[in-house]
C-alpha cells in the first residue's frame, strides 16, 4: 500500500501544539483526512484521527462528554463516568478511527506526512490545497490536466 498524495493545511493558532492538518490518499483509492501534525516535547508528530467518547444522557439520549455532570440539552445531572486507562488524561476521553497496525508503517506514513509538511511550511506561498507526492513543481501538476482536456 503506497500512500499516493499528501495534502497539508497549515494552521497558524498562537499558543497551540497544532501545527497542521494532512489528508493521505493510498493507492488514488482511499483517503484518511483529518491526521493532525502537532508540536510535541521531543518534535513533531503525527496524530490519527480521532473522536470524542461520549455517554447517553439517561433522560434525554442526548449524548454528552465523558466528563459531563449536566446534560447539554436537558440538564439532568449525569452519573460521573469511568474514564478507562490513563484516567484523567484526554486521550483516554478520544479514541482513534483509524491508525496503523504496525511500527512499520506508523513510521512510513509519519515520515511523508512531516515531510510534506516541511515541504508545505518552506514553500514561498503557502497554499491550503495539496502537495502530491508524485510531483515537484506546479507546471508538472498541470500537464496531465492538459493531456487529459485534449482526449
Amino acid at each position: 500500500m503506497e500512500i499516493s498524495e499528501t495534502r497539508i493545511t497549515l494552521m497558524e493558532k498562537p499558543n497551540s501544539r497544532l501545527r497542521a492538518y494532512a489528508s493521505i490518499t493510498f493507492d488514488n483509492n482511499f483517503v484518511v483526512k483529518d491526521l493532525r501534525v502537532i508540536e510535541g516535547r521531543s518534535g513533531l508528530f503525527v496524530a490519527m484521527p480521532s473522536r470524542r467518547l461520549q455517554k447517553p444522557c439517561p433522560k434525554c439520549m442526548t449524548k454528552n462528554p465523558l466528563r459531563a455532570k449536566f446534560c447539554s440539552q436537558c440538564g439532568a445531572a449525569l452519573e460521573v463516568a469511568v474514564i478507562p486507562q490513563g484516567e484523567g488524561t484526554s486521550s483516554s476521553e478520544h479514541r482513534d478511527l483509524a491508525h496503523p497496525i504496525t511500527t512499520e508503517f506508523r513510521n512510513y506514513l509519519q515520515k511523508i506526512v512531516l515531510d510534506a509538511y516541511e515541504k508545505e511550511k518552506a514553500s514561498p506561498t503557502p497554499k491550503a490545497t495539496s502537495t502530491p507526492k508524485e510531483t515537484s513543481t506546479p507546471k508538472e501538476e498541470s500537464a496531465p490536466k492538459e493531456e487529459s482536456s485534449e482526449k
